[in-house]
């Protein structure tokens, strides 16, 4: 599997690099011998690339040899990218120095080191440097005998609720239910990953009924293995209010959370579970219990974890109730397939012949039939025989973790496959937003416009994104205030094993919170190409990272942006929003190549040489205090919506 992303990620890389040295007109015109080198030795390499993942998928002892190669292959090609992106920048700078000329009314033709001429010999000699070494690594591939080959929230659809309409019922039932006691009643939801436990809460949690039954219905998807107990009640906090809790004093957050259920009757939902440690729950619902709720209060608990729900049933403060989630009978997870793979009425014979050993392959889990059903919609019906027979049934292994797998290998093309893994740099559960991880695939360079130049980045992106959605990789959300998306947490857990697959711990992408800090060091701050941060930086250390593509810096004690932000030559988004930076340095001005900027309110307005962004695309601009937002250009013009 890491070697698929790594066939994936180099296709990705070879794509940019002959972008990036096609761009440049004056070398087309001035070295068409050697660009014609590079375009034939991208083709070649990706020629290459399919016969290599065929020979991880077999049982060859050349294996090792093969990945050495992929390893090469890999480095060489993010060589290439960070030295014609330096002289892209280079390129900008010149631009950039002669528009202001120009506004001065002063031209100078002689420029100092990278004046025309010898802007023009580097940008010739490194394309030739790059071909030899793709020479080489070809002839290494050839040597090898590797085939050339052609290449959570509580929003709910009530679509997606199949066969679960006797465990909503029951639930239902239970908690509409009068009570005399005083006690806090609790039913926690158990089964294994991809039963559809959240789904099923999701119904429950928007019943109709509820809305005059409860006074309070508050949802928290906690997804996580908390370690404090204050940060639960934290979330249940933000949750009840809307609004985000500055404070980390457990008194303050309990009493907060008192006044907010003081005298109701509450529903109180903690999706998915990952504590199961006895002292942990007990003085969570101990204090939970303690609050002077309404009689009738429930709290709804899904959780995969068994364990929970055996500590909780010993719990003497409350009144507990376990259901355990069956799986789905056959005929509902084929009416998910059949519904995915937008079937009609009639079912292809080549497909219901296969009925029962793709059944057995879903394995009673309604996201293995969606995700099947996803994968099947993106493919003509003369393929779907070949897809189950060499893929989905074959040999013994099964389960969720082989069909995300499948669903990932049929991915087309081969940019897809990075912009599904990049998703999984944010925190399970998070939610998404198209326009943001458009952005992001653009400023990695995952989105490389078309030979003729005939579609934006963006719309290339959004029809990425599309894909995602279909092969039910990625899941919409809608509420009230619009639409967003996510992850199942398995499908998370997928992405994330194969974003940062490098051996060698040398990671591209990566996200730190203040307690992983120390994760950072000399080695990997020379590969990074993304860095999402939570707490300041240093000036020394932000130059460290002088590949980065993507910064963006995050929490409540940021509260400036380095002078150095000006040495990351190659950065094409910042996103500051989440920060409480309120002014921005002049060495800003000269992040050439930056395409996107996010930030919050600034007290003292833009740095006076804005104007030498040259290749901005994106500004968001929000003021959370006045709710003023800045959006360019809008998103009905860029994303076509």
């Amino acid at each position: 599997m890491a070697e698929t992303a790594v066939s994936a990620t180099i296709q990705v890389a070879l794509q940019a690099v002959v972008s990036l040295a096609t761009d440049h007109v004056n070398l087309v015109r001035e070295f068409p011998t050697e660009l014609k080198k590079l375009n034939d030795s991208a083709e070649m390499i990706r020629g290459f690339l399919a016969g290599a993942d065929e020979e991880m998928h077999s049982h060859d002892p050349k294996l090792v040899g093969v990945q050495k190669w992929l390893k090469q292959l890999e480095e060489e090609v993010f060589k290439a990218d960070n030295v014609l992106d330096e002289l892209n920048y280079e390129n900008l700078r010149r631009k950039v120095k002669y528009q202001n000329q120009l506004t001065k009314k002063k031209v100078f033709f002689c420029f100092s080191f990278f004046n025309k001429i010898g802007f023009r010999w580097r940008l010739g000699s490194m394309i030739r440097e790059i071909n030899k070494n793709l020479l080489r690594i070809h002839r290494d591939a050839e040597g090898l005998g590797l085939a050339y080959k052609h290449q959570t929230d509580s929003t709910i659809d009530r679509r997606d609720v199949l066969g679960r309409d006797k465990d909503e019922s029951e639930i239902v039932k239970k908690l509409l239910a009068e009570s005399e006691s005083d006690r806090i009643s609790v039913i926690s939801i158990t089964g294994p990953p991809g039963l559809g436990k959240t789904t099923l809460a999701k119904a429950v949690f928007n019943t109709p009924q509820f809305d005059n039954h409860f006074n309070k219905k508050i949802w928290v998807c906690v997804a996580e293995e908390v370690d404090k107990i204050e940060k639960l009640f934290k979330m249940i906090l933000e949750s009840s209010t809307g609004k985000k809790a500055e404070v980390d004093n457990r008194q303050v957050i309990v009493q907060g959370i008192e006044n907010e259920l003081k005298e109701k009757r509450y529903l109180l939902v903690l999706d998915d579970l990952w504590n199961d440690q006895e002292g942990l729950l007990n003085d969570f619902f101990t204090t939970l219990a303690a609050l002077k709720q309404k009689k009738g209060s429930w709290c709804l608990v899904t959780s995969r974890l068994q364990e929970a729900a055996i500590v909780l049933s010993r719990h003497r403060r409350i009144n507990f109730t376990r259901h355990d989630l069956r799986k789905l009978y056959d005929d509902d997870c084929w009416s998910i397939v059949k519904d995915w793979a937008t079937v009609e009425e009639e079912v292809p014979k080549e497909l219901e012949a296969l009925r029962k050993r793709v059944l057995r392959r879903c394995d009673g889990l309604p996201l293995a039939a969606t995700l099947i059903g996803g994968l099947l919609s993106k493919k003509r019906k003369e393929e779907w025989l070949s897809i189950f027979e060499e893929s989905l049934l074959n040999g013994d292994q099964g389960g969720i973790e082989q069909i995300l797998k499948v669903s990932f290998d049929y991915l087309s093309p081969a940019p897809v496959k990075k912009c599904f893994a990049y998703c999984s740099i944010f925190d399970q559960d998070t939610v998404l937003e198209q326009d943001l991880l458009v952005e992001l695939w653009m400023a990695e360079g995952f989105l490389q416009p078309d030979s003729q130049n005939e579609r934006m980045m963006e719309k290339i992106g959004c029809e990425y994104f599309r894909i995602l959605l279909q092969t039910s990789l990625l899941e919409e959300v809608k509420d009230e205030w619009g639409t967003s998306y996510k992850m199942h947490d398995l499908v998370h857990d997928f992405a994330k094993s194969i974003l940062n697959h490098n051996s060698s711990n040398q990671h591209r992408y990566l996200a730190v919170y203040s307690s992983e800090r120390e994760t950072i060091n000399e080695k990997s701050s020379a590969s990074l190409r993304t860095l999402f941060l939570k707490g300041g930086i240093a000036d020394d250390m932000l130059s460290k990272f002088k590949y980065l593509h993507v910064l963006k810096l995050f929490g409540a004690d940021v509260e400036e942006l380095p002078n150095s932000i000006g040495k990351l030559i190659h950065l094409h988004l910042l996103d500051i929003s989440g920060s409480r930076i309120r002014t921005l340095p002049e060495s800003l001005c000269k992040l050439y190549s930056l395409q996107t900027l996010r930030i919050g309110k600034l007290e003292e307005g833009f740095p006076k040489e804005m104007s030498n962004l040259i290749s901005s695309r994106h500004l968001h601009y929000h003021d959370y205090f006045t709710e003023h937002k800045i959006q360019m250009p809008s998103e009905e013009v860029i994303f076509g919506w």
